[in-house]
């Protein structure tokens, strides 16, 4: 008898500003069909949220900025993937931008550039890698699908918890409670 296929769910969407939103819901549609734990799909959505953040945003810096119609017409597309492999979320993000992401450490009472260093604390190991036969990149993460509890091997978001999946894994920075907690604090409020 042969084994189900793991679950798995793809959305493409333009690069504009209810992109994140959409993504958000997407996320919490599927992984609640599928059965994952509710402070997984919260974590998830949160890693969605940013990622998709940075998908919209960043392959459009350093492009002149015209009218809003002008905007319009130059969206693109990026695509969130979300899979269950081997008891983990895997959430992939694929956009146009080729430059990999960066983990900046940024003051508690900067507006913006975390998004990065959210995904490192958040997830259980991230990375990203170049996409296949298209222009860009996939950055990706994951969270287990029941949260782990915290101990002496630590849980979802710890640092030092790094597996062997993905090229160009990276390792989180140290976790600032306080930032952590302002970012979540904001983005209860979207």
């Amino acid at each position: 008898m042969s084994q189900a296929p793991p679950p798995r769910a793809r959305l493409l969407l333009a690069d504009t500003p209810n992109a994140v939103g959409l993504a958000r819901l997407h996320t919490t549609d599927v992984l609640s069909r599928w059965g994952a734990h509710p402070d997984s799909i919260e974590t998830v959505k949160l890693l969605v949220s940013e990622l998709a953040t940075n998908a919209v945003r960043h392959p459009k810096e350093g492009v002149q900025q015209g009218s809003s119609y002008a905007q319009w017409r130059a969206a693109q597309t990026f695509e969130i993937a979300l899979e269950i492999v081997n008891g983990f979320i895997r959430v992939s993000v694929w956009d146009r931008d080729s430059r990999p992401p960066v983990v900046k450490q940024v003051g508690v009472e900067a507006t913006g550039g975390r998004g990065v260093f959210i995904v490192a604390a958040m997830s259980r190991r991230w990375g990203c890698y170049p996409a296949h036969q298209m222009p860009g990149k996939v950055v990706w993460a994951e969270v287990p699908v029941v949260p782990e509890k915290d101990g002496p091997e630590g849980g979802a978001g710890n640092p030092g918890r790094r597996g062997k999946g993905g090229p160009e894994e990276s390792k989180a920075p140290p976790i600032d409670p306080n930032v952590i907690g302002r970012v979540l604090v904001g983005v209860r409020g979207l």
